[in-house]
């Protein structure tokens, strides 16, 4: 009978502080997440130093919560997973040092994980990941399709090419004098309106699977500009709806069109952005309708978090792909297989 194996996940990339201890790659036994937000707000955005600071304060507190939750010592894990990039690269430090001082301490195998591949893998923390799978990943950070044929590979096969999709809603909601992040405030606005302003959509070349939400921006800031400068009312309510119409179409459509292409057994939503309930819905009836299995982590799961490191990691792992004490932070890590 095959041994149980249990992997404290640590990630500390952006603005959440975050350990949990997964069994078998699949089972949560803990999960404790940090947040920064709060700290952040009157900001606009998240501030490195400040969360590099709040960091080091909460790492040891969360790691020592993981451990008392599932009533587990250091004797009872088999590895130690970490966010090694992609992130603000003081903050990664903060985890990783954390954990080369853990598992150096306890004689822990160290795996690092890429960011991306967590928010991919917390899909398999509620259901079997089958491969042939396209992965649809949208943050703060990020917007990319992830072809992945097998366990443990990574292909990309298309990208943003200027703003991520969570950065045009944070740009937008800030044109709208909406709080960060503005995410969730544009998606209630969207679903409370009656109407929706025509934005453009941005599509570029033919069979292009790339992302561009740039001009879109633009096209939103412009359009409150000059109803300003004509001394119009603008409906905040119609305006989120639009620029969220835009969003949601370009990325279905993509999604959509690739999933038939390479022909795939399922298609999963990740990160952040994922959590947008329009996004959701729209994303369900579409696949629903081809019928292709779609599948998207509760919002709790979408937002960033360490049982999707411990996810990762725990395949990387079980592949035999482990780092050692000179792991470093890399803020530009690029997405690679490990099988």
């Amino acid at each position: 009978m095959k041994k149980d194996q249990y992997i404290l996940g640590i990630e500390t990339s952006c603005d959440e502080t975050a350990a949990s201890i997964v069994k078998n790659g699949h089972e949560i036994i803990s999960n404790v997440v940090s947040s920064q937000i709060e700290s952040h707000k009157r900001f606009g955005g998240v501030v490195p130093e400040v969360a590099s600071r709040h960091h080091v304060e909460q790492i040891t507190i969360v790691i020592e919560e993981a451990l008392n939750q599932a009533n587990m010592t250091p004797k009872d894990l088999d590895a130690v997973a970490v966010t090694e990039g992609p992130g603000l690269v003081g903050a990664l430090l903060i985890g990783i040092n954390a954990a080369k001082a853990f598992a150096f301490a306890n004689g822990l195998p160290l795996v690092g994980v890429h960011h991306i591949a967590g928010h991919i893998y917390a899909n398999a923390l509620v259901q079997p990941m089958e491969f042939p799978l396209l992965a649809l990943v949208v943050s703060g950070g990020h917007t990319e399709l992830v072809l992945m044929k097998e366990d443990g590979q990574f292909e990309l096969i298309g990208e943003t090419r200027d703003d991520a999709a969570g950065e045009a809603y944070d740009k937008v909601a800030r044109v709208l004098n909406l709080p960060y992040p503005g995410g969730p405030h544009i998606d209630r606005l969207a679903n409370e309106s009656d109407g929706a302003v025509p934005f453009p959509r941005a599509w570029l070349e033919e069979g292009s699977y790339d992302f561009s939400f740039s001009g879109l921006k633009s096209a939103v800031i412009n359009y409150q500009h000059n109803a300003e400068q004509r001394g119009e009312e603008i409906n905040p309510n119609h305006l989120a709806a639009g620029f969220q119409q835009s969003v949601i179409e370009v990325l279905t459509t993509k999604t959509l069109r690739a999933a038939r292409e390479f022909n795939v057994k399922q298609v999963i939503a990740a990160g952040g952005v994922a959590a947008n309930k329009g996004l959701r819905k729209v994303l369900e009836e579409t696949f629903e309708k081809e019928n292709i299995p779609f599948y998207v982590p509760p919002i709790s799961l979408c937002t960033d978090n360490a049982a999707m490191i411990a996810a990762a990691g725990n395949s990387k792992f079980s592949a035999g792909k482990t780092g050692d004490m000179s792991m470093n932070g890399r803020p530009g890590l690029e997405l690679n297989s490990w099988n």
